[in-house]
């Protein structure tokens, strides 16, 4: 899972970069300004923390999403290599998380002088689909130029045309009606509208504490016209925060009127973006957070875990997270019988606690 962190210069990309992976300098990490940023972001998960408390275990592992920073492009002046590489590295991304300027400084100066966060969006959201035109445009021109247009060219050629008209239209693949055969078909493509995208409105400490900032009905108006979901963060507060020791993150979070650390409510968007979830092992060795596919089964689950645990699948033994929670330990759990045994076709349920019964 490759999410990748976009938008203009001076937005706080790199900002939320350092918090998603607890760096402390983006830029160095990369080698230089102008790179993109690569790093691992932990998955904060209130289970796990338990689960940990409860069982002592000599290892706790949550899940893990892969992070680039995307090095932002200018809007002003002769941007075309600054956008050049944007799409390029934007494009083995799986999903994107929009970081949009909405905070003042007289430090940090804005490409275009002004803050106006629809604008913004919208500039990004245009070169991504002016690039799918582009390259639908020099597909479609090679198929016509060969000498024989096979059955599977003509197919393609149909298929491609009807995502360009409706490009043309102002509308992305991630939301054109197409058959699970035309999505396959489309893959290789890469299409950048059709990665699903996540916005992040940057506020400063004054607009977090008072829920204003500039042009904020704009915005939500093009995110839900664009059906993007939206989340507001203040970044470099909560970088500080998560910097702070254990004793006084949470009274600074209650200062500040942060219900959960923002790492959290970013990281369960974009699971639900994904349609991911997570599934938890327990035991004296080992409390883990396991990410997989919504609706996926348990032999499937348990190949997540081992190979060998999936070929060799006979039974899952499942509890619910919040039974354990609830009463504290697995043996009450299964005194009120609330401990199962499932089939291979069982389709696994965010937080249960799986043990896999198999043989080999």
């Amino acid at each position: 899972m490759k999410i990748g962190i976009i938008g203009l210069n001076q937005t706080g990309k790199t900002t939320l970069f350092d918090l998603l992976t607890g760096k402390k300098d983006g830029f160095a990490a990369a080698g230089g300004k102008g790179s993109s940023n690569v790093g691992t972001g932990l998955v904060p998960d209130e289970r796990i923390d338990f689960l940990s408390g409860l069982y002592k275990p000599k290892k706790t592992t949550y899940a893990k999403i892969e992070l680039t920073d995307v090095a932002g492009f200018s809007v002003s002046g002769d941007s075309h290599g600054s956008a050049t590489k944007f799409l390029n590295d934007v494009r083995p991304c799986d999903a994107l998380v929009h970081v949009i300027r909405a905070f003042e400084s007289g430090v940090v100066v804005h490409d275009l002088e002004t803050i106006d966060p629809a604008r913004d969006l919208e500039a990004v959201e245009t070169e991504m689909l002016f690039a799918d035109l582009e390259m639908i445009e020099k597909r479609v021109g090679r198929i016509k130029a060969g000498k024989k247009i096979t059955k599977e060219n003509a197919e393609e050629l149909e298929l491609l045309e009807r995502c360009y008209e409706w490009l043309e239209k102002g509308g992305s693949i991630l939301e054109m009606s197409l058959s699970d055969d035309e999505r396959t078909a489309i893959r290789n493509f890469a299409f950048l509208t059709e990665k699903p995208r996540l916005a992040v409105v940057n506020l400063d400490e004054s607009q977090w504490e008072s829920k204003q900032w500039p042009g904020q009905d704009a915005l939500r108006s093009l995110c839900e016209k664009l059906n993007i979901p939206l989340l507001e963060l203040c970044v470099e507060m909560e970088l500080e925060i998560s910097r702070l020791p254990e004793d006084d993150k949470q009274l600074f979070m209650e200062d500040m009127g942060i219900g959960q650390p923002g790492v959290a409510v970013l990281a369960r968007a974009v699971y639900g973006l994904l349609g991911l979830i997570s599934f938890l092992t327990t035991g004296e060795d080992e409390v883990r957070a396991w990410t997989i596919e919504k609706g996926t089964n348990a032999r499937k689950a348990a190949g997540k875990v081992h190979s060998d645990i999936e070929r060799g699948f006979i039974r899952a033994e499942v509890v619910k997270y919040d039974s354990i929670h609830e009463l504290g330990s697995m043996a009450k759990v299964k005194e009120k019988g609330l401990f199962r045994l499932e089939g291979k076709e069982y389709i696994v349920v965010d937080g249960d606690i799986i043990n896999f019964r198999f043989n080999i």
